[in-house]
């Protein structure tokens, strides 16, 4: 018997929805669900068990130093070999340090060195995890509904990360922070399951390239031969670290001293989420034509947070200033997104992918090693402002670059070789596993 017409069109799925795009949505999800939370609740670790705001900077230093290291060789790895490996192979070493990391909080007082040690393994396995798990995603969807695709997996992702923040403060406050580090690897583990079922079976074998220094250069000429690219690249070398000193280091701090601890903190966090979670969905339906020009601006924002730390404002305010961060800097996210999947050859994604991570994140450990020092020798507020001031700056000096302020959308994405992705799966020569 035929159902009527407009029962299946309520049910069925969108074209650009297919197995492994529901998968990769999935299990994003729970892992961002779960590392919110932790992220709250290493700060806290550190803290409680003695620490102060430099070895908070170290802890931090630890996990971001070996994803610098190996993000570059885990982007070459990730287009030679089957993404979807990589991934969950990643997902497991993220599993067994967070475990470890939860054992060691919960039995008994842990080291700095031991937090730092398990730490960098986490960074280890985020640094293959992370070009893999992009250029998964990117060749997952293709045509003009490639950036609704990509809003709806940010907002399901943004969304896992507004009730990580605010149950992960939550929780730190009520049963510590051991408990939160234990979920988030119970979160890996069950993201690590969910992305061994992506349906690889179609999927060629992979040619023999001329060896990984021939892999990194080809993906070094394809990410410098594009001004935008390489421009936005750096401006977020700078403006990331400056964010991750703020958040990482002085939030927490400022928090215990100003805001009422981890609760308070936790829900601040929880609202910038939520700001990303209507930035998401605001992209689902707008298509803004000049997309990183539009972008750009959005970044101005991420000043905020760290000003209003600086001053300290009051938690109601912070909790304003991060939600419309949340908002502008998704706008970014989504614009970002679906510029590299218009203008990126998809063999090439995961080298490319790689050198965006690394120079977005290479600032990262040195900004929050020296988090501590800076703020014993300038002080807190002063730090804060340096960091507000840094961002509107570099921002700024990125809009003199004319690819970004001409770069448009487009409809389908370039396809090489004759690949393609159709309805989440990938048919042709490459296949990535996000």
């Amino acid at each position: 018997m035929t159902p009527p017409a407009d029962t299946p069109r309520r049910l069925r799925k969108p074209a650009w929805a297919g197995r492994n795009y529901s998968l990769l949505t999935a299990a994003a999800f729970v892992t961002n669900l779960g590392s919110h939370g932790a992220l709250v609740a290493a700060a806290f670790a550190v803290l409680e068990s003695g620490g102060d705001g430099g070895d908070v900077g170290l802890v931090a230093a630890a996990r971001t130093l070996p994803l610098v290291l190996f993000l570059l060789i885990g982007g070459a790895v990730a287009d030679r070999v089957p993404r979807h490996r990589v991934m969950v192979a990643a997902n497991a070493l993220n599993c067994l340090s967070q475990g470890a990391f939860a054992a060691l909080v919960l039995l008994g007082e842990p080291r700095l060195w031991q937090m730092m040690l398990l730490t960098a393994l986490g960074g280890t396995g985020q640094a293959f995890f992370s070009p893999a798990a992009e250029g998964m995603l990117l060749s997952s969807v293709r045509g003009e509904q490639a950036g609704r695709a990509f809003a709806v997996f940010r907002m399901a992702m943004q969304g896992a990360g507004l009730g990580g923040a605010a149950l992960g403060g939550a929780l730190v406050a009520v049963i510590g922070p051991g408990w939160v580090l234990a979920a988030d690897a119970a979160a890996f583990a069950l993201a690590g399951c969910l992305r061994s079922l992506l349906d690889v079976r179609d999927l060629p074998a992979r040619e023999a390239g001329g060896g990984m220094v021939a892999d990194l250069r080809e993906g070094w000429q394809e990410f410098r031969s594009r001004p935008w690219l390489w421009g936005i690249v750096l401006q977020f070398s700078l403006a990331n670290a400056v964010v991750a000193a703020a958040d990482a280091v002085y939030g927490p701090l400022v928090a215990r001293d100003h805001l009422g601890g981890a609760g308070p903190w936790g829900l601040a966090l929880g609202c910038f989420g939520a700001g990303t979670v209507v930035g998401a969905f605001l992209m689902t339906r707008w298509k803004p034509h000049r997309l990183l020009l539009v972008g750009t601006l959005c970044v101005f924002p991420l000043a905020l947070p760290s000003a209003a730390l600086a001053v300290p404002v009051p938690i109601g305010a912070l909790c304003a200033v991060m939600f419309t961060t949340g908002v502008t800097v998704e706008v970014f996210g989504v614009s970002w997104m679906t510029s590299l999947h218009q203008e990126i050859p998809e063999d090439k994604l995961s080298r490319v992918c790689a050198y965006d991570w690394f120079g977005s994140v290479a600032m990262v450990p040195v900004a929050t090693a020296l988090a501590g020092p800076a703020e014993a020798a300038f002080g807190r507020t002063a730090a804060l402002w340096g960091c507000a001031a840094l961002v509107v700056v570099v921002t700024a000096a990125v809009l003199c670059v004319p690819d970004v302020r001409n770069l448009t959308r487009r409809g389908a994405r370039p396809v090489t070789g004759g690949s393609a992705a159709v309805d989440g799966a990938p048919e042709g020569e490459r296949s990535p596993a996000r």
